[in-house]
């Protein structure tokens, strides 16, 4: 099977899927429908029944070869890969039985090693794919892509495997927070479902941060710096008030596991006007309207002293932890929990820290943990794709299908 990745991974990386925040269409570029219409044509070719709506969902269906009814199970990737780096013509390079030793990135002086990345050395003996060091990979989330087809064709070509009916589904623009937001819950028709877009082997994840937007705007006053005194008030000295007054210790580069924090993306302007863009995160429900909360709190403390109020806060929500809807569904980490042992994978369930599109699938009510892919240092020319891990990963997509039967075979005796 590894060389099937192989060839199907190279295939698809090569497709420039790469989402544009700038847009407001959906699918955000026209690019990801090539890589869309090539995936309806394979399922199609498959032998399976495809919808590809308007906007860029990409649904199949896999029946049930069994005699009896059994929950729908789906499983979903998204095309589209980052905006953040490169992904026009990407040359992925294999390296076979990778030694340990640092690997130079085509002709550039970009170089994978272990000593920028240590989780590369539970990686040692596996076939990588890697960049040749002008683009990202798209293994995010194009590894998740091939893992989904891989266990759809051996299922399909291995019909002793007894499975309930599946749902697959292939998404565009999850890079720009847009994955869930047309994904039609009810047409999807799946009592649970399974993200293939984590990172390392086990990782098993069905709890997300709580995250909102965040955009700080401060309106000074230019005048002459000669004859400023009373008059100025100067927009960026504002914003950096601002940001002092925030715990200094809660930012992504001092914190972990389920600790939250501000992060300040970006901070543009002049003496007249300066915006500042935030991103908040917390794993915990309270805690999270608490930092809302606080940053609207600075803003008011320091619009006491002016007249105008100078400084304003927006502050929109985009997803939440979606361990709140899992965890009352507990069949849906049991399952994969039970496949992993099957398969002697350690789980891993730390918390993600971040989101994917199950965070917000899980409100629209389909619960929807993430599952591992076998790809790491996302978004960038260092990104690598274990082959090795991604064929477990098939394994792991075939044994679910199969688990849900002997599953719910179990609750009803």
């Amino acid at each position: 099977m590894k060389s099937e990745i192989i060839e199907r991974l190279k295939r698809y990386v090569q497709i420039d899927t790469q989402s544009n925040p700038e847009s407001e269409n959906t699918p955000s570029t026209n690019k990801q429908w090539d890589l869309l219409q090539l995936l309806e044509q394979e399922l199609k070719d498959f032998g399976l029944t495809t919808e590809l709506d308007a906007n860029g969902y990409l649904f199949a269906t896999l029946e049930s070869n069994v005699a009896y009814d059994l929950p729908t199970v789906g499983f979903l990737a998204h095309v589209d890969t980052s905006p953040d780096f490169n992904a026009t013509n990407v040359n992925p390079q294999i390296i076979e039985d990778y030694d340990g030793q640092p690997i130079k990135l085509g002709h550039t002086n970009r170089v994978l090693s272990q000593e920028t990345f240590p989780a590369m050395r539970k990686v040692e003996g596996h076939t990588l794919m890697v960049t040749d060091g002008t683009s990202l990979l798209g293994a995010d989330d194009k590894a998740g892509v091939v893992e989904i087809m891989e266990a759809l064709k051996y299922l399909i070509t291995h019909p002793e495997v007894k499975h309930g009916r599946i749902r697959v589904g292939f998404t565009p623009d999850e890079e720009i927070g847009r994955g869930p937001h047309k994904f039609d819950v009810e047409k999807f028709n799946a009592n649970f479902a399974y993200t293939m877009d984590g990172s390392e082997l086990g990782e098993l994840q069905y709890e997300s941060f709580n995250a909102a937007s965040a955009v700080v705007t401060t309106h000074g006053v230019n005048v002459h710096p000669g004859s400023a005194k009373g008059a100025m008030i100067n927009a960026i000295l504002l914003g950096n008030q601002f940001n002092a007054l925030l715990p200094q210790n809660e930012v992504p580069e001092r914190t972990e596991g389920y600790e939250g924090f501000y992060h300040l993306m970006q901070f543009n302007g002049d003496v007249e006007q300066a915006t500042l863009q935030y991103i908040i995160r917390d794993h915990d429900r309270q805690q999270f309207e608490i930092r809302k909360k606080q940053m609207l709190e600075i803003a008011d403390n320091i619009n006491a002293h002016y007249e105008d109020d100078p400084i304003q806060v927006s502050i929109n929500d985009q997803y939440y932890n979606m361990g709140e809807k899992i965890e009352p569904n507990p069949h849906v980490i049991d399952i994969p929990k039970r496949v992993f042992a099957k398969l002697n994978i350690e789980p891993n369930t730390e918390p993600i820290r971040g989101g994917t599109d199950g965070s917000q699938l899980s409100y629209k009510g389909l619960p929807t943990p993430n599952i591992f892919t076998g790809c790491a240092n996302f978004h960038g020319p260092f990104e690598y794709a274990s082959i090795d891990v991604m064929e477990q990963a098939v394994s792991v997509i075939v044994n679910i299908a199969e688990e849900v039967v002997h599953y719910y075979d179990e609750q009803q005796s």
